[in-house]
């Protein structure tokens, strides 16, 4: 495990074309990690998520991605992602190829991938369309033993997850508490793992529930306050809802968008002066 700026973890470990998962579920969003991708410049990247939001929104919007392996997208509780919208339906900044998996799809292909097998199984869905949907990978095949329909999906092994956390130790070990979603499988499932992390300390207090993701998993750390705003990071600060508020009109227009991107993303030198611009206290 190596510990690097953030800058330098991404320039290191991100390169273009390449598949990359940022997870995380309602909370502990690898925001800064994102924003550092965009800053970066990178392109033709196949980008994976359970659940894009407002990052993935940002990042398509501009031109990081060629296309999306996904379950839901949308802005939690306010509307579509205008960008993303804009992609599929108008190819801007460039077309947009999905993958629409399920979230229990996602779920087991992810699983799969951090099993070391090619496909996962589930019992297959009743009266719905979903094999049939545009860039569905869902495929039927009849159990050995019972003859029972089953649905199989292929194994999601991205070449870079990326998460965000609220500690590491001393020794590279990496504690996750809160909402946990798929992010330990995707980070086993892998080939390299960065993580941006809350804070250092000497000794990690893994509560009960809580996921800790050994150092010898981890390709590299960068220590980043805040990381995750304007999602949440259980126990150090909450969900700005008033962000996500905004970003339906700033996303909308893509001029408007492409102003705010410059002024808050490209024209800053990390996080730290976004939060600072913003008038959040890291």
């Amino acid at each position: 495990m190596q510990l690097l700026s953030l800058a330098e973890a991404i320039a290191t470990h991100v390169h273009d074309g390449e598949s990359v998962a940022l997870e995380g579920f309602t909370h502990l969003i690898p925001f800064a990690a994102g924003h550092e991708i965009i800053r970066q410049k990178r392109r033709r990247l196949h980008l994976i998520r359970m659940t894009p939001d407002l990052i993935y929104d940002q990042l398509i919007g501009m031109g990081c991605a060629e296309r999306l392996t996904f379950s839901w997208g949308g802005n939690p509780g306010v509307g579509s992602l205008h960008r993303l919208r804009d992609a599929v339906e108008r190819e801007w900044p460039q077309p947009l190829t999905l993958s629409e998996f399920t979230h229990a799809e996602m779920a087991i292909a992810y699983q799969a991938g951090a099993s070391g097998l090619p496909c996962g199984l589930m019992r297959h869905p009743i009266g719905t369309d979903l094999e049939r949907v545009p860039g569905a990978s869902l495929k039927t095949i009849s159990c050995p033993f019972t003859g029972m329909a089953l649905a199989v999906v292929p194994a999601i092994n991205a070449d870079v997850t990326i998460l965000h956390a609220q500690q590491i130790d001393a020794a590279g070990n990496v504690l996750i508490r809160g909402i946990v979603g798929a992010m330990k499988e995707a980070a086993m499932a892998a080939r390299r793992v960065l993580v941006t992390v809350e804070e250092q300390v000497e000794t990690l207090k893994s509560e009960m529930n809580a996921l800790v993701l050994p150092s010898w998993m981890i390709t590299a750390a960068s220590i980043v306050p805040g990381g995750a705003y304007p999602s949440y990071a259980q126990g150090y600060y909450g969900r700005d809802n008033s962000f996500y508020r905004a970003w339906d009109e700033i996303a909308r227009e893509r001029e408007v968008f492409l102003a705010w991107m410059e002024r808050h993303v490209l024209a800053l030198s990390d996080h730290a002066a976004l939060l600072r611009a913003l008038g959040v206290a890291a």
